[in-house]
């Protein structure tokens, strides 16, 4: 009797394994909580993109565009920030920024310590502590894009301790808002990967840390040409391949969503280069190596949040528009209001992330190539989704960045003496030197 029953206990196993509930089960990894291996694979390899284009690429791009007096200031202070706010993402910072909603304000702290992740995270194919890991690379590289808003005379007690608080005052809060279903995602702000998030959070800031240290001593009288194009445009080349990770990586799937990405990313950086050069060539008679390697930045900025919602003919279109109005920012703030923002992060990241992010109102239409819009949504209404999300996160990181700002300055001054200044930072801040020439 034992035979008949084992025999109908296999065919029963057998009907199961082959019923269109297991085959869905197998098809749907989130269906299973068991993550899609492809998916894993291309985000984990898009991790170490984004981290490339902290260390070394944006270490690289701002060191080679001050003197060389103070090139080592700029890696270490690269490095340095990379390393708290991966250990303050991990603390606290993940869950503050994608914790489950309670308020639509912050996260609640259940993931404290990377605590309590799941499998899958929800809505996508990866394991939660891959998306985790992911997000880091965006919180390292976020903070750090402020570096060369104070580059040459910032304390560098001073840099670490604000961009640890920048971290969790500023990115975190706007993260949840926009990217872990808080308040400005249920308005319908749209960001694929970062014009809101990350360019006008670091933007806005920058600017106003430049305005409260002031400007460099010599500054505008004295020219302070850049030490070294080459490293600034080697720097310019890694953050430009590391861009696919950023932005292809957004789509967290390796799919059609990421190559689309990617493609638009391309080749919105390869037409803000050459339209960069084609200005500088007749604004001051020549194309500079500086001038391509800002003007590839200032495309692959621009076309952030948009990447993934747009067609390739509107990147080309997204490409002119960043270099056009990212080179007129640049003159604007420096010769028209005076600011040293020393290598030009609002008037390139700010402003490209704020402009591809009013753009993307526009060309998201299925008339222009693009995804379409949400349900319920058209230009109008997105455009000004988009103009609220801009606006409130520009008005907090300013009114945060302020606040921090003075308020760790009571403790470590933000700018070092004028003699340290002289002397430069590398020797200065660190008792080294960058060269050795002798």
């Amino acid at each position: 009797m034992k035979y008949p029953i084992r025999s109908l206990g296999m065919l029963l196993a057998a009907i199961w394994a082959t019923s269109p509930l297991r085959a869905q089960e197998l098809l749907d990894p989130a269906t299973a909580d068991v993550a899609n291996s492809g998916d894993t694979a291309w985000i984990l390899t898009s991790s170490a993109l984004v981290l490339l284009m902290t260390l070394p690429g944006l270490a690289l791009f701002y060191g080679g565009l001050v003197r060389s007096k103070n090139f080592l200031s700029v890696l270490i202070q690269c490095m340095a920030v990379a390393g708290i706010c991966s250990v303050l993402w991990l603390v606290v910072g993940y869950t503050l920024a994608f914790g489950q909603v309670t308020n639509g304000f912050l996260g609640n702290g259940l993931n404290w310590m990377m605590a309590n992740l799941g499998n899958v995270r929800e809505d996508t194919t990866i394991p939660e502590s891959t998306f985790a890991l992911f997000q880091m690379t965006f919180a390292v590289i976020t903070p750090a894009l402020m570096i060369g808003a104070w580059v040459e005379r910032a304390r560098f007690g001073w840099v670490v301790a604000f961009c640890a608080l920048w971290l969790l005052v500023v990115y975190a809060p706007v993260t949840h808002w926009v990217w872990g279903g808080g308040w400005l995602s249920g308005l319908g702000v749209l960001d694929f990967a970062g014009g809101i998030v990350v360019h006008t959070t670091a933007g806005v800031s920058a600017l106003v840390v430049a305005i409260m240290l002031g400007k460099r001593m010599g500054w505008p009288k004295t020219m302070m040409l850049p030490h070294s194009p080459a490293l600034t445009v080697a720097g310019a080349a890694m953050l430009w391949v590391g861009w696919f990770g950023f932005n292809g990586g957004s789509a967290l799937t390796a799919t059609d969503d990421a190559s689309a990405a990617i493609i638009n990313t391309h080749i919105a950086a390869s037409t803000a280069a050459l339209i960069w050069i084609l200005i500088e060539k007749f604004k001051v008679g020549k194309p500079t190596a500086v001038g391509v390697a800002t003007g590839a930045i200032a495309g692959l900025a621009t076309i952030t949040p948009a990447a993934g919602f747009v067609g390739p003919g509107a990147s080309i279109i997204i490409g002119v528009a960043a270099s056009t109005v990212c080179f007129m920012a640049v003159g604007l703030v420096k010769n028209g209001f005076k600011i040293d923002d020393s290598l030009d992060v609002f008037a390139v990241h700010g402003v490209g992330g704020i402009l591809g992010s009013l753009l993307l109102a526009l060309f998201i239409s299925e008339g222009f190539g693009g995804t379409g819009y949400a349900e319920g949504m058209a230009f109008g209404s997105q455009f000004v989704a988009q103009l609220i999300g801009v606006g409130a996160v520009a008005i907090w990181s300013a009114v945060a960045t302020a606040i921090l700002g003075f308020g760790i300055s009571f403790v470590l001054p933000m700018r070092v003496s004028e003699d340290d200044e002289r002397d430069g930072l590398d020797i200065s801040n660190h008792g080294e030197r960058a060269w050795d020439l002798d």
